[in-house]
């Protein structure tokens, strides 16, 4: 493929990334309205937006894995028209348990269309400086949509009704279907011919799955609530049975051998600890400029744009910073920007202002997030063949969608609880909870930059050989 198709390509698949993103937080906005108009309970319309992500993190893994053997552009397809037709749904739902089950539909089209993308990705950029600057863009896209999200969640609901969050994903479904033949290459099924792990499925997705309600359903039960600990305890359960499956699986989902190595195993976990960091500042950052400083929504939404704008610079200009200073370097200097932009966003007043208080912090983490993102990005993907490409999606995709997770369903904790314990004004007490949260944000940072030092990366190939995990051109 030319470099002026896999530039088109990239856009595409970058797009999509920007939609998938977007949608974990446009519903946050928009939630307000959703509940007085089809008087929904607070509990419930809690579940508005978390159904999205319980069922976007159980099926990643699956999805990454269909991808490889049912073929990458058809899985991406499929999952755009899923997300498309559950968003419809959702813009015509009267009821609540319409509504979270067009966000849990939601969540099974973006699980596929996102780790679908991530493998075409892969499969069109070969490792090396022209991998790490489409990473570049698609983490900037990334980037874009969690602040976007916050933006258009306002702008929409204020001028054409929470149905038009639901709306837009019709219409960027279909847009981004329409190019699809003439910019995605067809790839090959393997299914066929390697017999599918049906067992290891059902218990890897039921264990996902369940995981992400606990994770989700302690934030707002508490992590010692009953159901909690029962849904936690079953997805153990689970993916132990998953784990002796795959041991014995002619055609296992994940072989556990992929599993095994050390650069890929390392690379997931930091990739989850830089989400558990940084992905419930945008939420947190947004409560503090709406609920303490009295900003609207859509101004509210509007201050994490600068960010927004670092992030994009940045993440163009990672791929040279890999190639004159290391992979390991970068990816630690990233690490140490994140725990630094964490705890100076954490010396917040509740009579400070934007200008003082959240621009300065937020410049920095926009220069991290870029670095951390697309250097996890590119371990967890450096000893990968071109026929686990789906797989590594899955597995990296998993271990962000289950970082961001865990990290708002903490640190939303932490804050909740400090704000609780706090007496006085109203207004100090949000402060003091927002600003624990986010120095305790700045923790899985610091254990991210230690255990960077630990990632071993695979020698280069010799030229000429083919080694048995080094990653092919398409």
């Amino acid at each position: 493929m030319a470099a002026a198709d896999r530039g088109r390509a990239l856009a595409l698949l970058a797009c999509t990334q920007f939609v998938l993103i977007l949608d974990t937080s446009i519903i946050n906005v928009a939630a307000p309205s959703i509940g007085e108009s089809l008087a929904i309970s607070p509990a419930a319309l809690s579940w508005v937006a978390n159904a999205y992500l319980v069922s976007f993190g159980g099926l990643l893994l699956l999805s990454g894995r269909a991808a490889d053997l049912l073929g990458q552009r058809r899985v991406f397809v499929a999952g755009l028209g899923v997300l498309a037709a559950a968003s419809l749904l959702g813009a015509l739902a009267d009821s609540a348990g319409l509504l979270i089950a067009a966000r849990a539909v939601q969540g099974v089209g973006a699980a596929m269309a996102g780790a679908a993308a991530f493998a075409l990705l892969l499969r069109l950029f070969s490792n090396g400086p022209e991998r790490h600057r489409a990473l570049g863009v698609f983490a900037a896209m990334a980037g874009a949509g969690g602040a976007a999200g916050t933006v258009l969640g306002g702008v929409l609901t204020s001028w054409l009704g929470w149905e038009s969050t639901f709306a837009l994903n019709v219409v960027a479904g279909v847009l981004l279907i329409l190019p699809v033949p003439r910019l995605l290459p067809a790839c090959s099924a393997d299914g066929a011919r390697r017999g599918f792990d049906v067992p290891g499925a059902v218990t890897v997705t039921a264990g996902l799955a369940l995981l992400a309600y606990a994770v989700v359903n302690a934030g707002e039960a508490g992590w010692s609530s009953a159901a909690t600990l029962a849904t936690g305890a079953a997805a153990v359960v689970l993916l132990a049975l998953f784990a002796l499956i795959e041991r014995r699986a002619a055609h296992p989902l994940v072989p556990l051998t992929v599993l095994g190595r050390p650069t890929l195993r390392l690379a997931n976990i930091l990739a989850a600890l830089w989400q558990v960091s940084l992905f419930p500042m945008f939420f947190l950052v947004s409560l503090y400029l709406q609920a303490v400083l009295g900003y609207a929504p859509v101004i509210g939404g509007l201050a994490l744009l600068p960010l927004c704008a670092v992030v994009i610079l940045v993440a163009g200009r990672t791929d040279r910073f890999i190639a004159r200073f290391g992979l390991r370097a970068v990816m630690a200097t990233g690490f140490v920007l994140v725990a630094l932009g964490m705890a100076w966003q954490s010396l917040l007043s509740p009579d400070g202002s934007y200008w003082a208080d959240v621009l300065p912090p937020s410049l920095l983490l926009g220069v991290a997030l870029p670095l951390v993102s697309i250097t996890t990005n590119v371990a967890a993907t450096l000893d990968t063949r071109e026929e686990e490409s789906g797989l590594a999606s899955g597995l990296v995709n998993t271990s962000l969608q289950f970082g961001s997770v865990i990290g708002l369903a903490v640190l939303s904790g932490v804050a909740a609880a400090v704000t609780g314990a706090a007496t006085g004004e109203r207004g100090p007490a949000l402060t003091n909870g927002f600003a624990a949260a986010l120095l305790i944000g700045a923790v899985p940072a610091v254990l991210a930059a230690l255990l960077t030092l630990r990632l071993r990366l695979p020698a280069p190939p010799v030229p000429g050989a083919a080694p048995e995990h080094q990653p092919t051109a398409s």
